[in-house]
This record gives structure tokens, C-alpha cells and sequence, in this order.
């Protein structure tokens, strides 16, 4: 035969081709776990505690931003009053979290044509009856 076959040399392994080259993916993953994973885990159970801690009386927000008074909890089920004689059964689940309320700014300047942040009538005019919820509701 004309052609020999070639046989290919046994080449030296490249330098550094061990931890050198892993310490990069291995320090990522490491600021990931750090900086995301690890506050979300502490999160996750902070709420659950919160979940758990849940009583008759306390004031919570659901998932769709509604807000309530616990009125009964069995279990894993909560009955929530959301407005008078308005009660929703809801998991825990569905639950964001307590409700807390905000003070309003003090120092607000108000426009002439303002209503009081108490909910009061502005003077000379007659306080609205019933609640938003009552109206949109077909309420009496």
C-alpha cells in the first residue's frame, strides 16, 4: 500500500483543565444562592409562620387585594367578613398577608373642593349613605 496509516501521538492534557476551570460556574452559583435563593427560602418561611399565626379577628389581604376581618378559621379554610353581613370562605393559601394600615401624610395640602380623610361630609353638603360595595353590590 501506498498509504501508511498515521497514528495520532498521545498529547500531554491541557494545563489547569481541573478547579481552575470549575471555580467560575462554582462562584456563580454561589452569588445566585446568596442573593436569590436563599432570601426567597427565608421569605417562603416568614410567610407560611405568618400563615399559620393567623387568628379570628385579625385583618388580612387576599391574593386579589381584597381586604378583611378573619371571622372564623377552621383548618386550612378561613371565613373572612369583607364587608357587614358580606363573608367569603378563603384558603390560607390565597392569603397575602396582614392588613396594616398606613397613616395618611399629615402635612397633605388639600384643595378647596376636598372631602375630610375621615370619610365626613365637607360642610354644608349631606353625607353619602351606604358603602361603595353596598351600591355596586345592588345593595339596600
Amino acid at each position: 500500500m501506498l498509504i501508511s496509516p498515521a497514528f495520532a501521538q498521545s498529547a500531554g492534557g491541557a494545563p489547569g483543565f481541573g478547579f481552575e476551570q470549575m471555580l467560575p460556574l462554582v462562584l456563580v452559583f454561589a452569588i445566585f444562592y446568596f442573593l436569590l435563593i436563599r432570601p426567597q427560602q427565608k421569605r417562603a418561611k416568614e410567610h407560611k409562620a405568618m400563615l399559620s399565626g393567623i387568628k379570628r379577628g385579625d385583618r388580612v389581604v387576599t391574593g386579589g387585594g381584597i381586604i378583611g376581618t378573619v371571622t372564623k378559621t377552621v383548618d386550612n379554610e378561613l371565613t373572612v367578613e369583607i364587608a357587614e353581613n358580606i363573608r367569603v370562605k378563603v384558603t390560607r393559601e390565597t392569603l397575602l398577608g396582614l392588613y396594616k394600615e398606613t397613616a395618611a401624610p399629615a402635612d397633605k395640602p388639600k384643595a378647596e373642593g376636598d372631602a375630610p380623610a375621615d370619610g365626613a361630609a365637607p360642610e354644608g353638603e349631606k353625607p353619602a349613605s351606604g358603602s361603595k360595595l353596598r351600591r355596586l353590590l345592588g345593595g339596600k
